[in-house]
């Protein structure tokens, strides 16, 4: 009965995979609405005032940070939890996804979420007659969590990363 057990425990790894696959055509299907707006960038830049052209750019910069956190979190979870990337394969060159442990990750990913608050509130702030300054300040707050949790991530996991360098654990 063990055997069996443990067995079916492993292969319930391969559940996650379902989930992964979702990430990855909802990554697909992202990157076509960002085409679109690339698209419609190119074809206004030369006209579009200044502030416009920057805070469009800033949008597509915006987007690019989501989709690198969702690659982050797509490859450094197959790895980790469906199938690690073996060598031999076409994957031999994402070694680096192994340095991704979970805490790594978490703190990568809580730094994607303050850049991409930090073009959020920049856009606003470019456009802040159209802002109250209670919308401001909301917004300025919530960046403000947002930073003091992805220091407190990073200092928990420096502090993790010693504690296992000197054997302590």
């Amino acid at each position: 009965m063990r055997p069996i057990l443990a067995n079916l425990i492993l292969a319930s790894r391969w559940l996650a995979a379902v989930f992964l696959i979702g990430l990855t055509v909802a990554l697909g299907l992202f990157a076509l609405r960002y085409l679109t707006k690339l698209w419609k960038f190119g074809t206004t830049v030369f006209s579009a005032p200044e502030d416009q052209a920057l805070l469009d750019l800033l949008h597509l910069l915006d987007w690019t940070l989501v989709a690198a956190l969702v690659v982050m979190v797509i490859l450094a979870s197959w790895d980790s939890l469906v199938q690690p990337f073996g060598e031999g394969t076409k994957a031999e060159g994402m070694s680096w996804i192994r340095k991704l442990d979970p805490g790594n990750l978490k703190v990568k990913l809580a730094g994607s979420i303050v850049a991409i608050s930090s073009i959020q509130l920049l856009q606003m702030f470019m456009r802040g007659d159209g802002y109250t300054d209670r919308t401001l300040a909301w917004a300025l707050g919530l960046h403000m969590v947002f930073l003091v949790g992805a220091l407190v991530l990073a200092i928990t996991d420096r502090i993790a990363a010693g504690t296992k360098a000197s054997g302590k654990e």
